[in-house]
This record gives structure tokens, sequence and C-alpha cells, in this order.
């Protein structure tokens, strides 16, 4: 989007031509961005309402001295502007807007239906493959694991990857402890290990309560033909699945519904969401909306609905904790979304009500946990500034490493914080080239040269402090750079490791004066720059570890013979990585799609030409 013209906007003639009908409109900075979204039922009224008000709040007019340009779409209905606002807000972040971060995908569990011994496996992504689908689940990937392993307890289904179960000579140790029934090596018939699939299928359609009046049938069955083993095996599942569902149940529900509770502190707010599917309660989760201002309840819950159920599945019913204006526009919007009738519900009595008070509790709590660890990194700020003698207290840092395998594969990690914590979506990578192999001061000038360049050209906000990870000469090689791109430089800082290379005893290097300076082992300024430089190691390892990783595939499979690129995705998708690859026999690999028995029989030297 192309910077407006600032001479050329004219209010008053804008105002003069703007349509009175429904629709939405983007407000731009002088820059092009878009700083604000909104909609109206009646354009030209809305739109004129900003700047008729002398006395408007100070948000207002911090806003309106920023409009150089409104760009306007118009809509059939004020339902339809709704939902383009929402769209519109998730796509552009307006900084004046209450924004929703949420745009990781949510897991879900997949099981692969299509082949004989299916797999149960967690799944985050594009549905691509042929099989089921359950979820999406909105709880962490962590519970979701979690959740696999307690199913895989009660129904020993398969969750191993496909290259390690069709290279399975013995039984592994998920057989051992009764995780599995190894069709991997034909312990289990399919029909058999089908109904533990059916099994696992229905429980997680929510028929757990039928399943388990279908596993008692099966028991006094197995009982009657006196296989007892079979039958203690059945009574085991009853038993774990009653646990399971006990954990999960909800009392007084039976469909689909979500809570979302609001907690309000200034100008920072939580919402918490309970999500309830078929009568159980699946997990919940807190989120952090973004506001540059303080806002009512029920104007951050309404924003909050409006973009997180775009793209997601939408419940029949949705408790809230507080009313929101334009409740009926809101639910005719997710009714349009979803594809069934959707109810909001905020005036709620009995168990629901001490439900959604449950839900605002918890959000209390964890609000005041967030604005506790804002208050301490902003302690920590304010002490970072005094220990280094800043003239003003620092609001943004900087940090760089460098990781690399004797001098192979180097990767440079820069990562930043801001007096909130880590800024991730301003963290970078740089994969380094051209230097002497374990020169890391050429490494660090080659990265801090393209970091600040960008920098230089006003695309992103220069740190007032600039961490090396590393003592003199990492930070002269730093400084040099800066020196030469004609930068004003920030306060640069090393970060030197201490006697014993021990945490508390750590350097530091300013630039300025060069002289070592010693903070005290259990300064708060010292703790952020430890956070700060741990946080830049560890980023700076993993992008070596995947660079390393990615280089020996291409660099082993590339030498072979008549394995080109599409052969060698093909290998490496099949067996899942380089390493199950070398362990395959002639004949696995002769099995994958366009592997010859003679390319399998190179590709199977290659990996073994060194052993006797």
């Amino acid at each position: 989007m192309s910077p407006p013209d600032a001479a050329a906007f004219e209010i008053d003639a804008f105002l003069a031509g703007l349509t009175q009908r429904p629709g939405v409109y983007r407000m731009l900075d002088d820059t092009g961005e878009v700083i604000y979204v909104g909609k109206a039922k009646n354009l030209k009224k809305r739109v004129s309402s900003y700047f008729s008000h002398k006395d408007a709040p100070s948000k207002q007019q911090a806003l309106v001295a920023r409009i150089r340009a409104i760009d306007v779409t118009v809509t059939q209905t004020e339902g339809e502007a709704l939902l383009l606002e929402s769209q519109l807000i998730k796509r552009y972040q307006p900084r004046y807007n209450i924004l929703l971060r949420d745009d990781k995908g949510y897991p879900f569990i997949y099981i692969s239906t299509h082949q004989e011994f299916p797999r149960v496996a967690f799944h985050r992504g594009a549905k691509s493959k042929p099989g089921r689908y359950f979820g999406p689940y909105p709880t962490s990937a962590d519970t979701v694991r979690r959740n696999l392993k307690l199913l895989q307890k009660t129904f020993p289904v398969r969750q191993c990857e496909d290259s390690f179960y069709e290279n399975r000579s013995r039984p592994c140790l998920e057989y051992q402890i009764e995780r599995c029934t190894a069709p991997c090596v034909g312990l289990i018939d399919a029909a058999a290990y089908a109904e533990d699939v059916r099994d696992t299928v229905a429980f997680l359609e929510g028929e757990g309560g039928r399943l388990i009046d279908t596993l008692a049938r099966r028991m006094e069955q197995a009982a009657a033909r006196l296989d007892f083993e079979r039958a203690a095996r059945y009574r085991d599942q009853i038993a774990s699945l009653r646990t399971l569902l006990e954990k999960q149940a909800v009392h007084g529900e039976h469909g689909d519904v979500d809570i979302i509770a609001c907690a309000l502190d200034g100008n920072v707010a939580c919402v918490r969401m309970v999500f309830i599917r078929g009568g159980q309660q699946i997990g919940d989760r807190s989120f952090f909306p973004t506001m540059r201002e303080a806002h009512e309840p029920g104007s951050i819950l309404a924003a909050f609905v409006g973009q997180y159920y775009l793209g997601k599945p939408i419940p029949k019913e949705i408790l809230l904790s507080h009313p929101v204006e334009d409740a009926g526009l809101l639910e005719d919007m997710l009714a349009h979304e979803a594809g069934h009738a959707v109810k909001l519900s905020a005036r709620l009595r009995g168990e629901r009500a001490r439900r959604v008070q449950m839900a605002v509790t918890n959000a209390q709590h964890d609000l005041a946990l967030k604005l506790a660890s804002r208050r301490d990194i902003h302690a920590r700020f304010l002490e970072l500034g005094e220990a280094l003698a800043c003239p003003q207290p620092p609001h943004r840092l900087e940090c760089f490493d460098i990781s690399h395998t004797q001098g192979e594969q180097t990767v440079a990690s820069c990562v930043v914080f801001d007096r909130q914590g880590p800024v991730k979506s301003a963290y970078r990578r740089f994969n380094i080239e051209g230097i002497q192999a374990g020169d890391d001061y050429a490494a660090l000038a080659q990265a801090t040269a393209r970091r600040y360049q960008r920098i230089k050209d006003g695309e992103i906000e220069a740190p007032d402090i600039l961490f090396i990870d590393g003592g003199k000469g990492q930070v002269a090689a730093v400084r040099e750079t800066l020196s030469r791109l004609g930068l004003d430089a920030p306060r640069i800082v090393g970060v030197a490791k201490g006697p014993d290379r021990k945490p508390g005893l750590e350097v530091l290097v300013p630039a300025e004066t060069g002289q070592p300076l010693i903070l005290p082992p259990h300064s708060a300024a010292l703790r952020l720059i430890q956070q700060i430089r741990d946080e830049a190691h560890r980023f700076a390892i993993t992008g070596h570890r995947q660079r390393r990783a990615k280089a020996h595939q291409q660099s082993t499979l590339d030498a072979i013979a008549g394995l080109g690129p599409k052969r060698r995705q093909q290998l490496l998708r099949q067996f899942g990585g380089l390493r199950e690859i070398s362990r395959a026999g002639v004949d696995a690999l002769s099995r994958v799609q366009g592997i010859s028995q003679q390319l399998a029989q190179r590709i199977y030297d290659t990996f073994h030409e060194r052993e006797p």
C-alpha cells in the first residue's frame, strides 16, 4: 500500500462525498499503514463523529491526529460490515484496535483410517493426508500429547511413525509395557486391531457413555466363553474410561458450549476461554488482547469474539461474563460463519453462572500473574539503566550470538526484548557465508551489518542497548561495523564468561570505556542480561542444528548417483529422516516408489561402506 498524499486529503471534501450506507472504514497514517479499522451502519455519520467532537477522549484525539487517508468499503448489511471488520483487523493488526494475536493453528488428533493397521498421531497444519481428524483442541500441544498417552493406555493402537512401523523385525518397548499390540510383527490380527481403532474413534467422537456399555457387553460375553483374560482387559478399559470421563464431565451440559470471561486492570486485559464439547470439558486457555487504551469488558469481549472465531469451529452457545453491544449482530455473523444458529448468553443463573464466575476468577488470577511479570521485567529495565549509567531507562534491547561446529554451518542469532519481555516477532537468524571457518568476529560483523542496514533504512526499530555474547574483540568488531554504516550506534555491551564460566560471574564490557564491569550476582539487571543472553544462545543453537541437519541430509544423499531431488524427498518423507534411511535394508528401500533394487543397493552401500 503506497503512502497517502497528506496534502491531498481534505476531510471536509471527503465527508461531503461519503455514502450513508453500511460498510467498513480503514484509517491510514502518513506511511500508508492501517492504524484503525471500524464498521458502521451509516458510514457518513460514523466517520464524521471522529472529527466533530472537540472534547473527544485522548485515544480518539491521538488517532485523529495521525489520520492522513481513509479507505471505505461499502457492504449490503451491517452484519457483512461486522464480518469484514473482523477479517481486516486480523489481517492488518491496527495499533488502535483491540487485537487478538492468535494465528497459531490448533492441534488435531489424526487417525490414518485408510491403512490396514491405522496409527493415532498428533497433527497440526493442513489436513492433506487421508484419514480422520478430531479437533481442533484449543489447549496446548503438550496437553494433547498427554491425552494421546492416556488414550494409548486404554486402547493400545500404535502411535509410531510409518517409517518406524514398516521396518520393525521385533516388538518395541511400547509392546513390552502393554501400550501397543505389535501389529508391525503380526502379533495381532487385523480384525482385533480394527476393534481397538473403532473404540478409539468412538471415544474421540464423544461417545464415551455408549462405549462403556459396549465394553460391558463384551466383558460379559468373554466371561461366558471363559475367556477371563480378555474379560479382564475389557474391565480395565471400562475403569480407565470412567476415570477419563469423570475428570472431563461438566454437570448439566450435554452439547458444545464455550465460556468466555474477561478480567481487566487498566489497559491490560485477560480473556479466559473454557471449551466444552459433547458435555466434556476439553480444555481452557487465557488470552491477553493488545490494547493501547483502557476499554470496557463488554467491548473487549465483542472484539475478541469477532476475531477469535474466524476460521474456527463455533459452538451453538457461548456464555459471556459481561453483556456485549450489538449481541444480535454478533450472533448473525457467527451463524453465517458456522452454518447454524449461535446464541450469546450473558445474564446467567444457577450452575452456569457459577461456572462463568469460576472462569472470571481464573482470568483474574492469570491477569495478576501477567501484571506481576510485567512489573518484574520493568524493574529489571530500570535497574539495568542505572547499572549502565544510561541517561534514560532503556525500552528495547537486542542481543547477538554465534553458533557453529568447528567453524561449519555458522548461524548468528538476534533476539529482542522490550519492557513486556521477549519480542519474538522481531527475532532473526543469519546464515553466515564467505568467512574463514571459526572467525566469530567476522560472523558478528556480517550479521550486525545486515541487521543494522535495515535499521538505517528505517525498516525496523533501533535498540537502546546492543548486547554481544563475547568480550572486547567481539565488541570491537561490531562497533567498527556500525561505524562503517555511518550509524549513531546504540550503547554496545559485551557479555563475557566469568571465571570457570559460572552463571552470576559474567563480566560486562561496555564499548565506550572498554573497562570490565561486574554486577552483583543477585542483581536484577544481571538477571535480565543473563535472560537475553541465554535466549540468544538458544535461538542460535537451534538454527545451527537445523542448518547442520539439512546440510548433512543433502551432502550424504546428493552423492548417490541416480538419486535426484524428487527421490530424495520421497525417501526422507517415507523414512522420516536420514537416520532411519541409514538403518533400512535394501528390501525396505526398494519398496519406496521410484527406488529400484539397484538404486536401493547404492543407497545402502553409501551408509555402510565404512563398516568392516
